[in-house]
């Protein structure tokens, strides 16, 4: 009798077929445009029975050409499609902007903005009842679920899925990571053109994302833990035969979810984003994280900032062994030792079960979730780090923050002090760097300036300077570098990002000279430059901005409505609470 009456509980819930958005389009008599519409209907091929009563649920696609992460998309969405109609929806496929980390210059991280923006203005404007939002490759998941926030229509997101190992003469390979590393062994000898070639198409096999614990699997893991997925979603390799059925499944709930009304505005609550903080954390995730849920929270009205992260980070340990975190496994290692519910399995006490995701509680997203191998999830009894793996930085150098990966860094380095040699920009950087009369040696400390949300534009993954080729040659595989660049989520080493205030806007980065003493110490959670004020404030005396990135399009917009790395580099006008009016389909 219980679950009966749950059932016809959950009846009374649902909306009623003129209750759906889409009706406003297609369900009112007598009015022209609503002829016009299902008018226009016939004219795509489409009978009245075929969607009107139903749910109508929008697949955004980032699939394109261009995008090798998300190249098996197009397929991924007819699989969304069938759970659709399945489950008595209509479909539709809208495609949206593809962010190719590989391809997009100067940086997708300029466009991610913009995408969210077109996700936002889409779903708002057409006949839609609910969304299937398809992406993976780093910055399309933070854009697509900040759109579907601020619009708050019924969304569910399908991962793209990592791909499969690389392979190179019997050793495993992991996208990023590995390129850096061995790109690393070519400049000091001790890798020939030959065997870098050979390892060039060993290193990426097949459609997907990064199988490291980069960017694009912690912000696919974040989307998991937030509750915007189906359970264990995010770690399924791309050409799994299960990523396929979890996609058709996704069709199939986003109607459920048209039905009842679940609204991302009811998932995505402070206890979410708190435990998404967590998951990261705890995953020993890319850096990037920390500006991409600082900038969802914002759409979703929730404060987090950087406090926020160093609170957390201090009380979860490091519990998922996948590079480049860890030291051994990738994510096909990771999602047959359970996936995501099996290592949040292991957390629960610093999780809010009880809270709601796109199917059921977090709790019962758990359920039955079991480890299926101690080495890549490993127990609190064994970490591979005490504490998460990203440290907040403060000091007269970053007076808004900066975050550094420690657990990638090599330790030694955690705590030091150097000579600062400063480059002024990338392409001064990546021509100079190897000059003898830089006198770079491995004490010193890299600055790159002119890098951030405005400097870079749109702050590229610069962030890992290349350590000098005579160094590279003596052994010299880490040095302390400082930028307010970001860095991809599949590098490693002692840098130091994201610092607040950019040195484009006059940041104290900006004042930094060769020869000037840094200090840098992550336990005390500082980064400080050895000058004193009274000299800080001579040199910005003399300090001119740098000229204006864009004069128009675009890029004019970036660079007056983007914020800085601290509160996520959002547009000032998209991040602000404030109505905004439904449109009439009448």
């Amino acid at each position: 009798m219980t679950a009966d009456r749950e059932r016809l509980r959950r009846d009374a819930e649902r909306l009623r077929p003129e209750e759906l958005r889409s009706h406003q389009w297609y369900g009112t008599e007598g009015q022209l445009r609503t002829w016009s519409h299902n008018a226009r209907m016939r004219q795509l091929g489409y009978e009245a029975e075929e969607y009107r009563g139903r749910p109508v649920i929008a697949v955004l696609n980032t699939w394109s050409d261009i995008n090798p992460c998300h190249v098996h998309l197009r397929e991924r969405a007819e699989a969304v499609k069938r759970g659709v109609w399945q489950a008595g929806g209509f479909p539709l496929e809208f495609p949206v902007a593809t962010l190719s980390e590989t391809y997009q210059k100067p940086t997708p991280m300029l466009y991610r903005n913009l995408l969210a923006m077109e996700t936002e203005e889409l779903l708002r404007s057409y006949p839609i009842d609910a969304a299937v939002l398809l992406g993976g490759c780093d910055k399309s998941t933070p854009a697509l679920l900040m759109g579907a926030t601020s619009a708050d229509v019924p969304s569910i997101f399908v991962p793209a899925g990592p791909m499969l190992p690389g392979h190179w003469r019997g050793e495993t390979l992991g996208s990023g990571t590995d390129m850096w590393k061995y790109w690393d062994e070519h400049r000091a000898g001790n890798l020939t053109d030959c065997e870098l070639r050979e390892l060039q198409g060993g290193l990426a096999r097949s459609p997907g994302h990064c199988m490291t614990m980069g960017t694009a699997s912690t912000m696919t893991a974040a989307a998991e833990s937030l509750g915007m997925t189906l359970p264990g979603a995010s770690s399924i390799p791309a050409v799994d035969s299960a990523h396929e059925r979890m996609a058709a499944a996704s069709g199939r709930r986003a109607v459920e979810l048209a039905w009842t009304g679940l609204k991302p505005s009811a998932i995505l609550t402070r206890d979410a984003f708190e435990d998404a903080v967590t998951t990261v954390l705890g995953l020993g995730g890319s850096t990037n994280a920390v500006i991409h849920l600082i900038a969802m929270a914002g759409r979703a009205g929730v404060e987090l900032g950087l406090d926020d992260f160093d609170r957390i980070a201090r009380t979860v340990p490091v519990l998922a062994n996948v590079r480049p975190g860890g030291r051994t496994y990738l994510m096909e290692d990771f999602h047959f030792a359970g996936g995501l519910p099996a290592f949040l399995s292991r957390i629960t006490d610093l999780l809010h079960l009880d809270r709601p995701t796109v199917n059921g509680t977090l709790g019962e997203q758990l359920e039955g979730a079991v480890v299926h191998d101690d080495d890549v999830i490993r127990t609190r009894d064994n970490p591979v780090a005490s504490e998460g793996g990203v440290a907040v930085l403060r000091g007269n150098l970053c007076p808004d923050g900066a975050v550094i990966k420690h657990i990638s860094a090599e330790p030694h380095l955690l705590k030091h002090t150097g000579r600062a040699v400063v480059f002024d920009d990338y392409k001064s950087m990546q021509r100079t760097i190897n000059e003898p009369e830089l006198g770079i040696t491995a004490d010193s400390v890299l600055v790159l300036r002119n890098s951030g949300p405005k400097g870079g534009p749109g702050m590229p993954e610069y962030g890992m300077l290349p350590i000098p080729d005579h160094l590279l040659k003596q052994g010299v595989r880490d040095m302390v570098r400082i930028s307010d660049a970001r860095m991809s989520g599949t590098s490693y080493g002692a840098c130091v990002l994201h610092v607040a205030p950019e040195s484009y806007v006059g940041g104290p980065l900006a004042l930094v000279r060769t020869g000037d003493s840094i200090t840098l110490d992550v336990e005390a959670r500082t980064l400080q430059l050895d000058v004193s004020d009274e000299e800080l404030e001579r040199r910005r005396k003399n300090w001119t901005p740098p000229p204006t990135r864009y004069e128009r399009g675009y890029g004019a917009l970036y660079n007056d409505q983007i914020t800085q790395a601290n509160t996520g580099c959002d547009f000032e006008f998209l991040a602000r609470q404030g109505k905004v009016s439904a449109p009439y389909a009448g």
